[in-house]
């Protein structure tokens, strides 16, 4: 090298340099030729709802706080808190539990909510998008990505004990169509999107009674909206007909799943759910966010939780 001419060198440098381009070149062409690496197929991870603790039993009352050091106890990975059971949602108290779930290694992974957009009266609608848009806020400061809406219902049957053993179906109000109940539906949820966005926290649209007791309703919501800050909350317990099928609709659009057991009995009624088939259900659609349990049963929850997390762990693995 320290033998040769200026001429020499520069020449030498520019055959380097298109070795090295025509090499990088060849390289380049052949990752291109191969096909992208597929990512490992990992574990769901398995979530329990405050609610499995709680379902507005008198005699398991426990707090959100509560809940959270169970849930760790018992080897969950997240918490889903049901925003009806929180006393307290001052500043202060949504970040002690932030800070709990933290020191704890939990994810605060959902937030449930229930509002009602079935109503000819605006002002009624108006206050469950304000309550919507008052969660929305809560979940954004306890860092939580997701929150289960409601579409409502129609409210002709007064009972709740009444609507289940109907299996979730009840008359329309006199006057008005089912039509009248989506416009309402839509419309309201439009309003509550842009602070969804602004807070970065995805709706998710529960198959939960009322114009969501099916996938096609659930459905024609979300698409008519098309917004990638309205999607599926999937709750495996909440379909009495074609339940898989069902579930097999909502599949793609899912962003978080609800997973009913119901050790000791039902409360209001029992689905023998074959969480195999669920399971691959969400695989094909490539679904990998998280199974959240929500314990439906009347066994005490101290043992029926954690059989229902070994049942989850087995069949999301």
């Amino acid at each position: 090298m320290f033998g040769m001419t200026r001429r020499e060198c520069v020449q030498s440098a520019l055959a380097l340099g298109a070795s090295t381009t025509l090499g990088t070149l060849v390289q380049e062409q052949s990752f291109a030729a191969q096909p992208p690496a597929v990512s490992a197929r990992r574990a769901n991870r398995i979530a329990v709802s405050t609610y499995s603790f709680w379902r507005f039993r008198q005699d398991s009352r426990l707090t959100i706080a509560q809940c959270i050091d169970e849930a760790a106890r018992m080897g969950f990975d997240g918490v889903e808190i049901l925003h009806r059971q929180m006393d307290d949602e001052t500043p202060a108290s949504l970040q002690r539990l932030k800070r709990q779930a933290f020191t704890l290694g939990m994810d605060l992974c959902g937030f449930s909510t229930h509002q009602g957009f079935v109503s000819p009266d605006v002002q009624e609608r108006k206050k469950n998008i304000e309550h919507t848009k008052k969660c929305i806020d809560i979940a954004y400061r306890l860092g939580i990505g997701t929150m289960r809406v409601n579409t409502g219902r129609w409210n002709t049957t007064k009972s709740f004990d009444e609507l289940m053993a109907n299996k979730g179906i009840e008359p329309k109000l006199d006057g008005y169509s089912e039509d009248d109940g989506f416009r309402w539906v839509i419309e309201s949820l439009q309003e509550c999107l842009p602070m969804a966005e602004q807070c970065g926290v995805i709706l998710g649209l529960e198959n939960h009674w009322g114009l969501g007791r099916t996938a096609q309703g659930v459905l024609r919501i979300v698409e008519a909206i098309k917004s990638p800050w309205l999607q599926v909350t999937m709750d495996t317990g909440n379909f009495f007909e074609q339940l898989y099928e069902q579930l097999e609709m909502l599949a793609p659009n899912t962003v978080y799943v609800q997973a009913k057991t119901y050790f000791g009995g039902g409360t209001w009624y029992t689905l023998d759910i074959d969480y195999a088939r669920v399971a691959k259900i969400l695989r094909l659609a490539n679904y990998r966010g998280y199974v959240s349990l929500e314990f439906e049963g009347i066994e005490d929850w101290s043992t029926a939780i954690p059989q229902s997390l070994e049942l989850l762990r087995r069949h999301f693995s």
